[in-house]
């Protein structure tokens, strides 16, 4: 009987089993082959129909005979026709398991003859470095012990590639190959060619006339590439992170009043060697809009409109932002539950007045539908409890349902930092009326464990260890402890916060420390512990206040006698000045007080993305037992505002305190002295009451029971690239230390009366891989004589 193979029927088996162009080669390295299967008929029987009295099945080693016949589905004694068998040879090739198939008639008999793919006996991954061989086995499909599937070996490589391509190495490579075993075995390996990253070269805008490349810049996630470029982590190409900052790009524009802001496009155009982009966003900014006429009205019977006008803080000329229309929203939706208006909804409806660039703001109370929280369910979480994800919802089950309430909730949750990713959602309930809040949450690790070294010019070298968990125990609780060593300083200082304490939004805290400083060229040591717990609780939308108990001791104590003027042994130049040798002379001291602090910070609200103020003004009160009585006053102001189209900050800040006693009398390590960080131009206690005696090595810092310092600055690009992270500044800085009760009448005690130090200087910032970094260089316009100055110092750079 002779054999024909359909041409048709070979190229279809051709393309089942053969591997995508891209991996020809390797489909030649594997040495298995591509099988051309046939279907073999009698050359007058194309159209005939065939009956088999039985099947005989070659070939097959792994895979039993009933299985292939299934695939085939093909029953004994069934008539079927060369088209039917072309179908079963389809079939038995689309299972994947069979190199090659042939299905031969033969009389009464028909012959299935296959040749089985290999089993994986292992897989391995070669060339990699960037992605560890647990992270790449997640990937692949392909699977040992398994049969070996080419389609599924390139399927593979793509998803490896991809996982590159994610990273930002779109050049990286991987190519599959195949290693003969024994026993019809082979071993699959990846070879990786990684690549390097393909960095942002360039980011651009086209069409913005506002704001500056510059300052949009600074805006997006995404980053270009660096000086560091090693351990920048946001300067890749990855399409997800792009779509974000479209995002970001509109909430930019659109609190600021542009609300026709709109991104027409991004280009991203590829180098020639494969290892950098070139992105541009095409924007409209459109124009920018403020505020018009702000009414709150209503169409319910029992609301007056009136009691929720007078709330409304939005005013007409402001700058328009939908933040600031959503902070008004919830402010009437909150004010109606106060008020026992369930149910009760605010629609905002906007009137646009082209001619003048306002938008009117109309603020509906209307009724909401009546549907009820039936249920929070909460998913994802492993290590935080349920109860810390449920403290963000102001509803519970069984409450009135409001969507903006559910919103905030949302924000809240991810504003917590314990997750990568928190989803919430609300799905129709057992009834039309009720709801149930979907909450899918992806934990990120929390804590941090860090050792460092340090060198300062008053404390000499020193080693540190900390640790924080900002999660601790996953009961949303924050916990850290840190130890400092350094040849004449060791600290150690733990402290603990509870943000929902008693399920209140009210944060108690905890504050342990104990530090022990040699002082003055090992004149004396001072010791110094504190037991501090405090209850922190709002009291307005920007305001905070805290109240303390403070438990402190404190000790001057190893003096060294022979180095004291006065003493009658003395012999050499003496370091050490009479008032400290009385002041260490008094016993060990145990201060109780209880004190307060309010803080007013607009930043809170966002209001004014380019402004914010901060106030604090705090009191301790001494005498709740303890050894002394006293009163201990801090005050600050702190005001920063953006000019020029946001590329200059200015910042206005002043700051003082009084301490007074009337039960017991200051020592140095109880009054006040200003650092360079507070006053700068000048050492920790390079101003204020000091004793002094020409000829000898006593300069010693007294403290004063007053300081004031106020500070004007600007912060200001200085041309440079800024993905150098490098900005400029400049600094005024005036203030004084002041206020030594001098009861030995010491002549040698100098500026006890207010005496104003005038600084000015230059700042570099730069947001370095290690943190924020400021470099102060000043120079004092006017200081006393015996004022320690400091014309350098580098710091961490904070926000205020």
């Amino acid at each position: 009987m002779a054999k024909v193979v359909s041409a048709r029927y070979a190229r279809k088996m051709f393309k089942a089993n053969q591997v995508s162009n891209a991996s020809k080669a390797v489909a030649v390295a594997i040495a298995l082959g591509v099988g051309v299967g046939a279907v073999t008929l009698p050359q007058r029987a194309v159209a005939q129909a065939y009956s088999f009295s039985s099947v005989s099945i070659e070939g097959n080693r792994r895979i039993e005979g009933s299985t292939i016949l299934s695939y085939a589905g093909i029953a004994r004694g069934q008539r079927v026709t060369a088209a039917e068998l072309n179908d079963a040879y389809q079939k038995i090739v689309a299972s994947g398991l069979f190199e090659s198939v042939e299905i031969i008639p033969q009389g009464a008999t028909l012959v299935i003859r296959v040749v089985e793919y290999p089993t994986v006996n292992r897989i391995n991954f070669e060339g990699n470095k960037r992605l560890k061989d647990d992270d790449l086995a997640e990937i692949v499909q392909s699977q040992s012990r398994r049969v070996f599937s080419p389609r599924q070996a390139e399927a593979d490589a793509q998803a490896i590639s991809e996982a590159y391509a994610v990273q930002g190495r779109i050049a990286a490579r991987v190519t599959p190959k195949v290693i003969k075993r024994s026993n019809n075995r082979v071993d699959l390996a990846f070879e990786i060619f990684e690549g390097g990253v393909s960095e942002i070269e360039r980011i651009g805008f086209a069409g913005n006339g506002t704001y500056s490349d510059r300052r949009l810049r600074r805006v997006l996630e995404t980053k270009q590439a660096g000086l560091l470029r090693a351990l920048i982590k946001k300067d890749t190409f990855i399409e997800d992170r792009i779509e974000f900052d479209k995002q970001l790009l509109n909430d930019f524009y659109a609190s600021r009043g542009y609300v026709d802001f709109r991104v027409t496009g991004v280009n991203a155009e590829l180098a020639e060697e494969r290892d950098g982009y070139f992105v541009t966003f095409n924007v409209e900014e459109g124009q920018q809009f403020n505020v018009g006429e702000v009414t709150v009205t209503s169409d319910l019977s029992d609301v007056d409109p009136d009691v929720f006008q007078r709330v409304v803080k939005l005013r007409s000329g402001a700058t328009y932002s939908p933040s600031k229309v959503e902070n008004e929203i919830a402010r009437l939706e909150r004010l109606a539950i106060d008020e026992g208006l369930n149910f009760v909804r605010v629609e905002p409806r906007i009137t646009r007045n082209d001619r003048d660039l306002t938008l009117d703001v109309e603020l509906m109370l209307t009724r909401g539908e009546r549907i009820f929280v039936e249920r929070i369910d909460i998913e994802g979480n492993t290590t935080t409890l349920d109860r810390v994800v449920r403290e963000q919802f102001d509803v519970a089950e069984g409450d009135p349902f409001n969507p903006r309430a559910i919103r905030e909730s949302a924000e809240r949750i991810r504003a917590l930092g314990y997750f990568d990713n928190a989803d919430v959602e609300a799905r129709e309930g057992s009834s039309p009326n009720q709801v149930i809040v979907d909450v899918n949450v992806e934990e990120k690790p929390t804590g941090a464990l860090s050792f460092g070294g340090s060198y300062s010019t008053t404390d000499g070298f020193g080693a540190s260890i900390s640790f924080s968990e900002r999660n601790f125990l996953g009961r949303g609780q924050q916990f850290s402890f840190a130890v400092q060593t350094a040849a004449s300083a060791n600290r150690y200082s733990l402290g603990f916060v509870e943000p929902r304490f008693l399920g209140r939004d009210v944060a108690f805290g905890l504050n342990l420390s104990y530090s022990e400083t040699d002082v003055l060229s090992s004149a004396y040591t001072s010791a110094d512990g504190i037991f501090q717990p405090s209850l922190t609780f709002p009291v307005s939308d920007n305001g905070r206040l805290q109240l303390r108990y403070t438990l402190r001791y404190s000790d001057m104590r190893d003096l060294d006698t022979t180095t004291v003027i006065g003493h009658p042994d003395l012999d050499g130049t003496p370091s050490t000045g009479l008032e400290v040798a009385r002041e260490a002379g008094l016993e060990e001291r145990w201060d109780s007080s209880i004190g307060y602090t309010y803080s007013y910070d607009t930043r809170r609200t966002g209001l004014n993305p380019n402004a914010g103020v901060l106030l604090e003004f705090g009191q301790d009160f001494g005498g709740l037992g303890g050894d002394s009585t006293f009163i201990r006053t801090k005050a600050k102001a702190v005001a920063q505002t953006k000019v020029f189209n946001e590329e200059v900050t200015l910042r206005a800040s002043i700051e003082g305190g009084a301490l007074s006693y009337s039960k017991g009398s200051s020592r140095v390590n109880d009054r006040f002295v200003t650092g360079p960080n507070l006053m700068r131009g000048f050492e920790y206690g390079g101003i204020g009451p000091r004793e002094y005696v020409g000829g000898t090595d006593v300069n010693d810092v007294l403290g004063g029971n007053y300081y004031a310092v106020a500070s004007l600055e600007a912060e200001f690009p200085l041309g440079l690239p800024e993905e150098y992270g490098i900005t400029g500044g400049v600094f005024y800085d005036i203030g004084s230390v002041w206020g030594y009760d001098n009861p030995t009448n010491n002549p040698n005690v100098l500026y006890s009366d207010f005496s104003a130090r005038h600084v000015i200087g230059v700042s570099i910032f730069w947001d370095s891989f290690i943190g924020p970094l400021r470099l102060n260089f000043s120079e004092a316009l006017k200081k006393e004589k015996e004022d320690i100055p400091l014309n350098f110092n580098l710091s961490i750079s904070t926000e205020f």
